[in-house]
C-alpha cells in the first residue's frame, strides 16, 4: 500500500512538472533561449559555482549549529549527510531527501534520527521564514503585485501554521490531556520513542542562542543565493537590480515547495519565467539564466553528494547531549537506529 501511495506521488509530481515545461515552452522562445545560453560568459558562470558552493556549506554549519543543543556532531559529518540528502532530493519526489538526510547522519553518529528529523523540521521553518522575508521585502522595493505578490502572502501564511505545529509539538506534553495521551502511546513503546526522540529534536527550538546563529547564517546563505542567481543573470547579459535578483531567488525556492518531479525540474523554470517577467526581464533571458542557476545547484549537490555517499558511512558516535525526557524501555530505545 505504502509503495502505492509512493508511486502515486510520484506520478503527480511528474506530471506536475511535465505540465509546467509545457507552459514554459508556450510561453517562452526556447530556440532564443538555447542561443542566449550558448553565449554566457564562463567567468560569471565561475562566480555563480563559487556562490552555490558556499551557500552549502553555510548550510552545513547551520546545521551543526541546530544539533549543538542535541549532539557535537563534526562539521564535516554534517555537511556529507547534508549532501547525502540533498542528492536524494535531486533524484525522488516530495522531499524525500530529508528522510534520507536524518537516516544518513544517525548511521554516521549513532544519534536517534527521529531527533536529527525534528532538527530538520526546525531548519526547514527557519530557512522559510528568511525566504519569506526576503521576498515580501522584495515586493515592497519593487511594487510587484498579481500572482507574485499572492504567492508569498501563501508562503507566510503556511510558514505561520508551522510555527504553531512546532510550538505545540514541543509543549504537547504540558496541554491538558497529555497524561492520558501518554498512557494510551504506552501500549506501543517503540512509537512513543519515536515521538520523544523527534520532540527533542524540534525543542532546539526553545534554544535562544543557536537560532540566533542559525537565522543569521541563513541570511547568509541566501545571500549566495541572491548573488548566484545575480551571476547568472549576468552571465547572459542581463543587469539585474539587487531586489529583482532577491525576488528570483526567493521565489523560484518557494516554488520547490510545489510537488514536482525529480530535481525540481519544470517548477523552478516557470516561477523564474514568470517572476522576470513581472519585473521587467525578457523571458528568454530568464529562462536562460534559470536553466544555468538550476544545472550548477544540481551539479554541486550532486557530485558532492554522490561523493559523500560512495566514501560511506564511517562511523563517528558524536558525543549526545541527552535531552530531558521521560525514560524509554530498551527495547524501544533500540528501535529507532
Amino acid at each position: 500500500m505504502r509503495f502505492r501511495r509512493g508511486l502515486g506521488r510520484a506520478a503527480i509530481g511528474v506530471a506536475i512538472s511535465i505540465v509546467a515545461l509545457f507552459i514554459v515552452g508556450r510561453s517562452v522562445d526556447v530556440a532564443a533561449a538555447w542561443e542566449t545560453l550558448k553565449t554566457a560568459d564562463p567567468r560569471w558562470i565561475v562566480a555563480l559555482l563559487a556562490f552555490v558552493v558556499l551557500d552549502v556549506l553555510l548550510r552545513a554549519l547551520r546545521w551543526r549549529v541546530l544539533l549543538s543543543p542535541l549532539a557535537a556532531v563534526p562539521y564535516g559529518t554534517a555537511l556529507a549527510s547534508l549532501l547525502v540528502g540533498y542528492l536524494a532530493n535531486n533524484v525522488l519526489p516530495a522531499r524525500l531527501g530529508e528522510v534520507v538526510r536524518s537516516h544518513d547522519l544517525g548511521t554516521r553518529t549513532g544519534l536517534s534520527r527521529s531527533m536529527i528529523l525534528g532538527t530538520i523540521v526546525i531548519e526547514r521553518i527557519v530557512d522559510t521564514m528568511v525566504v519569506v522575508s526576503i521576498a515580501a521585502v522584495a515586493i515592497l522595493v519593487l511594487s510587484v503585485r498579481g500572482i507574485v505578490a499572492s504567492a508569498v502572502l501563501v508562503g507566510f501564511a503556511l510558514t505561520s501554521l508551522l510555527v504553531v505545529g512546532v510550538a505545540v509539538g514541543i509543549y504537547a506534553h504540558r496541554l491538558p490531556g497529555a497524561e492520558r495521551v501518554r498512557e494510551f502511546l504506552g501500549r506501543w513503546p517503540r512509537v512513543r520513542h519515536v515521538l520523544v526522540r523527534l520532540r527533542d529534536g524540534l525543542a532546539v527550538a526553545s534554544n535562544v542562542r543557536p537560532m540566533l546563529i542559525a537565522v543569521a547564517l541563513s541570511v547568509a546563505s541566501w545571500s549566495c543565493t541572491v548573488l548566484a542567481f545575480a551571476a547568472a543573470a549576468q552571465a547572459v547579459g542581463v543587469e539585474p537590480t539587487l531586489g529583482q535578483a532577491a525576488l528570483l531567488a526567493a521565489g523560484t525556492n518557494l516554488a520547490t515547495a510545489v510537488p514536482a518531479g525529480p530535481g525540481y525540474v519544470g517548477t523552478f523554470e516557470l516561477a523564474a519565467v514568470t517572476i522576470a517577467h513581472s519585473v521587467g526581464i525578457d523571458r528568454e533571458p530568464a529562462l536562460a539564466f534559470a536553466i544555468l542557476v538550476h544545472l550548477a545547484t544540481l551539479a554541486v549537490t550532486s557530485i558532492g553528494g554522490a561523493v559523500a555517499f560512495v566514501a560511506g558511512p564511517r562511523r563517528q558516535r558524536a558525543a549526545v547531549l541527552e535531552p530531558d525526557a521521560a525514560p524509554i524501555p530498551a527495547e524501544a530505545r533500540a528501535s529507532d537506529r
